[in-house]
């Protein structure tokens, strides 16, 4: 799953140096004695894992858009990156004694839903997609990590590394706004579209797993509140308006 390079400056809860407290504080081996927060583990690494699978799925599948050789084998390697990223989530679903498989099945329609709806037209939207898309998830993912027990939070941290994909997609799509400036308009539309199905996307997975739901809300130990949910899609909403102005598009 591709990570923003060029929002350093978007505060990452990840990333501050308070201490942990609560579950945050635990390893998996405490933290897992909760039986509601096991659960909502279990969704959340099936809901990461197909994630992963998809992304090496449709970068695999755009790699035939692109351009040149070059370009087609730079994919390619993004999507090796991809599905190893999914390899280490569905090992260690193996490992915490969850089947692969079933803890994915409940993600996979909305998730098969929301590449229907924002299917690519050209190369570029590919690029576009890939980069804003999957960044807002990123984003997601690393709020959630930040309270989860210390064993899933490196898992989750390390499959949300960029693949290379930020930098190549900023590069590429800066350079054909660069050569013609009304595909930037085209684009700036692609992308506020995809803004809107990605939060939609998530709030509904969310919403249709009540583990995920109450660790997101409150009620399994350092839960976000209502107040902090809205919070953190606002600090979401920044990142993606910071991530607009590095592929020269506008929010």
């Amino acid at each position: 799953m591709t990570t923003p390079d060029n929002t350093s400056d978007v505060p990452d809860p990840t990333d501050t140096p308070a201490e942990h407290t609560g579950v945050a504080a635990q390893d998996w081996a405490r933290a897992s004695a909760d039986p509601q927060y096991r659960a909502a583990v279990v969704d959340l690494l099936g809901a990461l894992a197909y994630g992963e699978l998809a992304a090496f799925e449709r970068l695999a599948e755009d790699a035939k858009l692109a351009p040149t050789l070059a370009d087609k084998a730079e994919l390619a390697k993004m999507a090796s990156a991809e599905f190893h990223h999914y390899e280490k989530l569905r090992d260690r679903l193996t490992e915490i004694g969850a089947e692969p498989t079933q803890a994915m099945e409940p993600f996979v329609a909305a998730l098969d839903g929301f590449h229907r709806q924002t299917a690519p037209s050209d190369w570029l939207e590919g690029l576009v997609k890939a980069y804003v898309g999957d960044s807002i998830a990123s984003d997601f993912y690393r709020e959630v990590a930040a309270r989860l027990d210390s064993d899933t939070r490196g898992l989750v941290l390390a499959v949300l590394d960029d693949t290379g994909h930020a930098s190549f997609a900023v590069e590429k799509v800066r350079a054909a706004i660069d050569a013609d400036p009304r595909v930037g308009g085209r684009l700036a539309l692609w992308a506020r579209r995809l803004m809107g199905e990605a939060l939609s996307q998530s709030q509904r997975v969310v919403a249709d797993r009540d583990a995920l739901s109450t660790m997101l809300v409150g009620g399994v130990a350092d839960g976000f509140d209502l107040a902090e949910v809205g919070k953190m899609f606002s600090r979401i909403t920044e990142a993606h308006t910071k991530r607009m102005a590095a592929l020269g598009l506008a929010a």
